[in-house]
């Protein structure tokens, strides 16, 4: 199979020199147009071919029943259980969670909210707190430059605060360090902890009444569903969040629009990669309440894909890097190379066009056409490259149902090109090894 179907992919590079490939899904919340250059059906034929060997189908039912698919760390990745609104599991319940530090915050007029995590206890939260604005004075601090602490923390150290401490295993030095800047004689009924770990933050001297617990099986980049995002979320944001990732959920094991959409675009991701070098790709937002979301959809990616290649799979090139940041602050600082340079990548725009400013819907959809090919600009040494694969994601409204739909739908990408490559998304030992040396270093 590896061989033939490789020779396959081989002989289509050659075909596909000068194509142009359009298509467009419209899924719940969601519309994605995709226009790639040197992509054909014939292409998608084989990726599907390569799906179908592989069973890839049958993976997507192992995540969703609960089996081990983090087959290195012996152990399921049960975020979606959140989504499923019609469950009753305290483990999988964030919008409990988001209800108790609702009545907490009215009952004790906080002035400022302190949030200490980083990685997926800072990206997830920090982009749904952008998205929403529903909370005044919160700071998100993630250390270990003091400099963060001494100038959020320290002159409000004084104030009614609430200071919450995110960490799945709670013993990230970052975290830990920021605990132990605190004054001694903080107010202890002020300091919550999110965790994993209840025993460490109890040891730490987290009153039991103050920790929220979630499952092991919460993956850092994957617990935006969770009650790591609590703090930030109104009970009925949470479950307008959840529904619309469910609306994905729904669909994903069926003969859908949703299941149609992900083979477009991660055969196109894999195709990419491994037969057109494109090694980059970039991710621009054209909403300013998500100017984050690629920091966020960076970590997701990266930290799932950045792995070795499986020696048994016939795809040799994993995870793309991943880049990118607020679409019209990017025209006017990286975009020159991405119109006329030499450096082959691929592109995903975030929109929504229904809301807002005629500039910034005319800058998405300009750049979107130009890059991707739609539209072919002059010749000569005025000629735009007009040769990214891009896809333009369109929320229908720029709200959290279509947020939750948008980043499910991300999740459900990244996971099948896991399946696809034969690696696992779900753990990160290089970054354990990182840790490590750190550790050793600091020794010293």
């Amino acid at each position: 199979m590896k061989n033939r179907h490789t020779k396959e992919l081989n002989s289509l590079k050659k075909l596909t020199n000068s194509s142009l490939f359009r298509k467009n899904f419209k899924l719940p919340y969601l519309t994605i147009s995709s226009t790639y250059q040197n992509y054909s059906k014939e292409v998608f034929l084989v990726m599907n071919n390569i799906y179908q060997d592989l069973k890839i189908d049958a993976h997507i039912s192992a995540l969703l029943e609960g089996k081990d698919v983090n087959f290195t760390e012996k152990r399921a990745a049960l975020h979606h259980r959140y989504r499923d609104l019609s469950q009753k599991n305290n483990d999988f319940d964030s919008i409990s969670a988001s209800n108790f530090f609702l009545k907490n915050i009215k009952e004790n007029s906080y002035k400022n909210i302190f949030i200490f995590g980083i990685g997926g206890s800072y990206e997830g939260p920090k982009l749904l707190h952008e998205f929403t604005e529903t909370k005044n004075n919160l700071f998100f601090i993630t250390g270990p430059d003091k400099d963060e602490f001494l100038s959020l923390v320290k002159p409000r150290l004084k104030e009614n605060n609430l200071y919450i401490f995110i960490s799945k295993s709670f013993s990230t030095d970052e975290v830990l360090l920021c605990h132990s800047w605190l004054p001694k004689n903080i107010v202890k009924k002020n300091l919550f902890a999110i965790t994993a770990n209840k025993s460490r933050a109890i040891n730490l001297g987290f009153f039991e009444q103050n920790i929220i617990d979630f499952p092991v099986t919460i993956g850092g980049r994957y617990s935006i569903w969770s009650q790591v995002s609590s703090p930030v979320l109104l009970p009925n944001e949470c479950r307008d969040f959840l529904k619309g990732a469910a609306s994905i959920d729904e669909n994903v094991q069926k003969k859908s629009i949703v299941k149609n959409a992900l083979k477009n675009i991660v055969f196109h991701d894999v195709w990419s990669s491994n037969f057109l070098n494109k090694k980059n790709r970039v991710i621009l937002s054209y909403n300013w309440k998500l100017r984050s979301i690629t920091n966020y959809l960076q970590q997701l990616e990266m930290e799932s894909l950045g792995k070795p290649n499986n020696p048994e799979s016939m795809f040799t090139n994993t995870g793309q890097t991943i880049y990118g940041g607020f679409g019209p602050k990017a025209e006017h600082s990286y975009f020159q190379l991405l119109h006329q340079g030499t450096s082959k990548t691929s592109a995903d725009f975030i929109a929504s066009l229904s809301s807002h400013s005629d500039l910034l819907s005319s800058q998405a959809e300009g750049q979107y056409k130009l890059l991707s090919g739609k539209i072919k600009f002059k010749k000569g040494v005025d000629a735009a490259n007009s040769n990214i694969g891009a896809n333009f994601f369109s929320l229908h409204n720029l709200d959290l149902f279509s947020l939750g739909a948008l980043i499910a739908f991300w999740e459900y990408r990244v996971f099948i090109t896991a399946s696809m490559l034969q690696i696992n998304p779900f753990d990160q030992f290089g970054v354990n090894a990182g840790k490590r040396i750190a550790r050793k270093i600091l020794d010293k």
